[in-house]
């Protein structure tokens, strides 16, 4: 990747007073938080990385230098974030177009949010670009460096973000689905916070999969309500698998579910996607929905992700449950005078029904049961629900 003009600063001179341990070494699997941090602004093309250290100054320099990035001591720490923000920023030299600022307690930014300020950077005009997670403006900031000797002279109250809040029309906000740019970790049940996301990194939560949607896709409503179905139906075929002695990943299906038709409209939608994915690092994800319409029957392999939400996928219609001849139905018709068309379709409804008997011998039943069973257990939840609302009106 092109280097780019640009600085990063990550703010790692504070105390961690309320962690109870020193932050920036602490472990994210094979790597510190410090680390990692380093590491995914240079995948951004960030080669001008900067660590403000203070607190313990003697144990991170070592490391710091360890990892070929350019050190700045904040002599005075102990008065507070805005006297390291001063620091870092104080040796922003004049040749930088803009530099960004994040604490080292916000670990888990993806690579793509950086991607995506640095190109609003650059498009809008703008001298401060926010990110922002279902609208809540999160970290890092990226700010333009004319700002840098503004930001070193403030003496106001309220630390750097009364600053950039005196600059509001200088700046934009770019949604990203990225919800680690609002997770920091201030304490151990923060940090044991972080450390499962980081477990499960390379799959989008539920909420990110949305944002996807809504924000950078801009799927129509319909397309949204069609794949939170597919989701639904796929992670109750996943758990009734898992009970029978499965070890299906939920996470994997939800988001394969959620994401599956992210690019539909567009040519080759399902490799489209699969190449946007991949490019947002989530691989497992992306091969998932690169071939979630190929139902090819694999009846020596056991059923996996990819299967589940095949299935769903095919049992769905707008955003109903329906069988698959139903589903395959108004294809047929939209292609009743082309023959081959209609042949092709007509294979593609077999493999579907090996698929749902592939499923269906795992389960141990058919999938109008479990359907049913589920719809059981739904209408006699919203009966609860309803009577437990009813006492509480009775009650008042």
């Amino acid at each position: 990747m092109k280097p780019q003009p640009i600085a990063a600063i990550i703010l790692s001179a504070g105390y961690s007073s309320r962690m109870g341990d020193f932050k920036p070494l602490l472990r994210l699997g094979r790597q510190t938080v410090l680390e990692r941090i380093i590491g995914v602004f240079r995948e951004a093309g960030i080669e001008d990385v900067r660590v403000v250290v203070g607190h313990r100054a003697g144990d991170l320099v070592p490391w710091v230098e360890k990892w070929g990035v350019r050190w700045v001591l904040n002599e005075n720490f102990q008065d507070g974030m805005i006297t390291s923000v001063k620091a870092g920023v104080g040796c922003i030299e004049p040749d930088k177009e803009a530099f960004f600022l994040l604490p080292v307690d916000i670990p888990l930014v993806r690579k793509r949010t950086l991607l995506q300020e640095m190109e609003a950077y650059r498009a809008c005009g703008k001298g401060i670009v926010y990110p922002t997670f279902l609208g809540r403006r999160g970290h890092p900031p990226l700010i333009a460096a004319r700002y840098a000797k503004e930001i070193v002279q403030w003496n106001g109250s309220g630390g750097l973000r009364s600053f950039l809040k005196q600059k509001e029309s200088d700046a934009v906000n770019v949604a990203v689905p990225d919800e680690h740019i609002v997770l920091d970790m201030d304490t151990p049940a923060d940090y044991e916070n972080i450390l499962q996301k980081w477990a499960n990194y390379d799959i989008p939560s539920v909420a990110e999969c949305m944002e996807l949607l809504r924000e950078r896709c801009c799927v129509e409503s319909k397309l949204v309500a069609h794949s939170r179905k597919v989701a639904e139906l796929a992670v109750t075929f996943g758990k009734e698998l898992n009970e029978r002695g499965f070890h299906l990943d939920m996470d994997l299906i939800a988001a394969s579910g959620l994401l599956h038709d992210m690019s539909r409209g567009e040519p080759n939608h399902a490799s489209t996607a699969a190449r946007i994915l991949r490019d947002m690092g989530f691989p497992a994800v992306a091969d998932i929905v690169e071939q979630h319409m190929n139902l090819e029957p694999r009846p020596d392999q056991p059923v996996n992700e990819r299967d589940v939400v095949c299935l769903a996928d095919k049992l769905v219609l707008g955003d109903v449950i329906v069988s698959l001849e139903e589903r395959f139905e108004s294809r047929f018709n939209c292609h009743s005078g082309d023959r081959e068309v209609h042949d092709a379709i007509a294979e593609r409804l077999e493999h579907a029904r090996q698929l749902r008997t592939r499923v269906e011998n795992c389960l141990g039943t058919s999938i109008e049961s479990i359907l049913a069973d589920r719809s059981s257990s739904g209408g006699n939840q919203a009966n609860r629900e309803k009577r437990e609302q009813n006492t509480v009106v009775v009650g008042g």
